[in-house]
Formats: C-alpha cells, structure tokens, sequence
C-alpha cells in the first residue's frame, strides 16, 4: 500500500505541474501586477523547486496535513470530508446494486445455457457494458423524472433523510449498470466452467437437486473471479463518480477533483486522489482477504 500510495502522489504531483498554468495568476487575477504574483507563489511555496514542493507535501501529508486550497483557502482534509461521503455512500449502493443484479444474471444464464434465459440475460449485460455512463443517465431523466415523474431530476438528500434514497435511485442505477453487466458476464464464465467440474458430478450423483448443486457447492467456488471484479470496480466507480455526480448534480469528491483542476487548485486535486487512492488500495487489500473465506483452498500464510 505505501509503494503505491507513494506512485500515485508522484504522479499527480508531477502531472498537475506539467500541464501548465499558475495557480498565483489565477489567484490574483489576470490583470494583477508581477509584484502581487509571486508575492502568492512565495506565500505558496510556488518558487521552490519541484522536489522541495514535493517533500514539504509529503511530510505535511504524513503529519495528517493534506494542505489548503487554493480556491477556498479552506483546509484540503475538510474539503475532502464534506464531499467524500457523498461519493462513498454511491459508491456502495452502485456496488450492491451490481452485485444483487449481476450474480443472479449470471446464474440464470449459466443455468439455463445456451436457451431464452441465456439470451435474454447477456442481452441486459451487453448493454450495460455497451451504453455510456451518460447516457444511461440521461436516459434515465428522460423517463423515469421527466415523463413518468417518479424520481427527482437532480440533487442530493443525505441518506439519513427519508427522501435520501428516492433520490439515489437513478444515479445508482447509472453508476452500477456497467459494474453489474460485467459481473453478469464473468459469474456466468466461471459458473460454467464449475459445473463441468468433477465435485459438480459427484454430488449429482449423490442425488442431489440442481438448486443445491448450484447454490452450495458450484456457486461458492464460481464467486473467486466474481471478487475480483467487485474490488477493481469499487475503484473504477469511486474514480468514474464524476459523471454520475455531474449529471445528476450530487456534490462528492468527482466533482470536487473536477472544480479542483479547472481552477489548477493543485493541493486539492493532491489530496483528492490520495484520499481516493487509499480506499482503493484498502479494498483491494480485503479483496484479497475475502478470497480465502470464499473458497477454503486459499491460505495466506
């Protein structure tokens, strides 16, 4: 985790820094005099160089200080922890909505191979894989808010409110609808590789009803790969929010990185994908975890 935390940090450092523009000059404003400029690179810290730049933000960083916002002139950390949860909270639901339609999908498909079902069932997962993030969402607008009126267009509710999922519906289906298809996909893949397995025989040939084969002995060993895409795409969600929350106006942490690099709010954007990064690397660590309560063949010694 510290090695890849460490890349990622390089990496937006010295990318933000290459793609030009100065955060003094949009600070004081196009028409400011030279004087005033880096009088705000000084005050910034703009005028060292780039390794001094960068070892003052990782010490600060270790210390618990992400920095302060340019923009806002706030600190980075209570940016971040205004908007994070936003994008946590769709981010969940996005993964538990894939997840309780994928697996079904795919054991449908797996089941009945190669009939109605099976179509019918990667028809749903091509298209969700096919169709883009926005246009399943506005897509979503147009009929669900627009024409039969039963959600709200935009906005965000906490949760905790009664009105906070009426208004999550849309922007989790839009969220989750890629992540779901290729769940769909890949449970189907590996469930059908499972049941052409030697223990899938033997146990049909204990007598056992199909229901039972599937569920408690194909499935569970079927789920590994399944995992797998479930912590690649918590990243790919948490780091693809930013259309989600642009369209459906939701502010979390993908707007907030967006707003950051428009305005070159170079601490911002920092501490926006550090923070992002770590829960990426968190869950890909249990991931890993969760591999050897799913199939007991798996020790991590």
């Amino acid at each position: 985790m510290v090695p890849i935390l460490l890349g990622v940090s390089i990496l937006v450092f010295l990318l933000l820094h290459l793609s030009g523009g100065n955060p003094a000059v949009l600070m004081a404003g196009p028409d400011a005099p030279p004087e005033t400029i880096e009088a705000i690179e000084r005050m910034l810290g703009l005028d060292q160089p780039l390794h001094v730049q960068y070892g003052r933000y990782v010490l600060n960083v270790v210390q618990g200080d992400l920095g302060t916002s340019i923009r806002s002139r706030s600190p980075v950390a209570a940016e971040v922890g205004r908007t994070l949860p936003v994008t946590l909270q769709l981010t969940l639901l996005a993964v538990l909505y894939a997840v309780a339609m994928g697996i079904p999908l795919g054991v449908l498909s797996a089941v009945y191979r190669d009939t109605i079902v099976d179509r019918l069932a990667m028809f749903v997962a091509l298209l969700g894989i096919t169709m883009p993030v926005f246009a399943i969402g506005i897509l979503m607008i147009l009929v669900f808010s627009i024409r039969l009126e039963w959600t709200p267009i935009s906005g965000y509710v906490p949760l905790s409110q009664a009105a906070g999922l009426h208004h999550f519906v849309l922007p989790v289906i839009t969220a989750g609808s890629a992540t779901m298809a290729l769940i769909a996909r890949v449970t189907r893949s590996s469930l059908l590789e499972v049941l052409e397995q030697d223990f899938v025989r033997t146990a049909r040939a204990k007598g056992l009803s199909a229901r039972v084969v599937v569920s408690k002995h194909a499935l569970r060993n079927a789920l590994v790969p399944v995992v797998t895409i479930v912590g690649v795409q918590f990243g790919g969600l948490m780091g693809g929010a930013v259309v989600t929350e642009t369209i459906f106006a939701l502010p979390g942490l993908g707007r907030l990185i967006l707003q950051a690099i428009q305005t070159r709010d170079f601490p911002l954007v920092q501490g926006s994908i550090l923070v992002a990064a770590l829960i990426f690397v968190i869950v890909n660590l249990l991931t890993d975890a969760v591999y050897a309560v799913i199939d007991p063949r798996i020790r991590y010694a």
